[in-house]
């Protein structure tokens, strides 16, 4: 604070400290509104449970399981198909059901991809939509 001045006749120097009081107060205000404004923290999550009974339970999937022997050799469900022709009569059957059993397919680990492939292309060209390789350790 300069409370006298050098010379008696000049005019008095501007102060050149920025007046920070009203800096504080709005500052303050600020803080007490944020403080005011935040919502109080909860511990605990809102959950829309569904009340009444259960649903019944769900019926087991159908599954059919083709084996591909290593020699090429087509087992539907443990049985030999013959040829190619009785394979695709039975996949366009398995096909046709409106819920498709659920189809596995076993490829020994011997034997050619060729074959397993023709499988797989004959199930999707009939209209197979739940097909999948499943690994055999006992068949392999």
């Amino acid at each position: 604070m300069n409370v006298g001045s050098p010379s008696a006749g000049a005019d008095p120097e501007p102060m050149m400290e920025m007046n920070m009081t009203p800096l504080i107060d709005v500052m303050l205000v600020l803080i007490i509104m944020m403080i005011i404004t935040i919502p109080k923290a909860n511990h605990s999550v809102n959950l829309n449970m569904p009340v009444g009974t259960p649903p019944p339970p769900t019926k087991e999937p159908v599954v059919v399981t083709i084996d591909v022997d290593f020699d090429g050799t087509i087992l539907w469900d443990n049985a030999v198909v013959p040829d190619r022709a009785t394979l695709e009569a039975k996949l366009t059957d398995v096909a046709a059901q409106a819920d498709q059993p659920e189809v596995h397919l076993r490829p020994n680990k011997l034997v050619s991809y060729k074959v397993v492939a023709g499988v797989m292309a004959s199930a999707q060209r009939l209209g197979v939509t739940k097909i999948g390789l499943v690994g055999n350790e006992q068949f392999q």
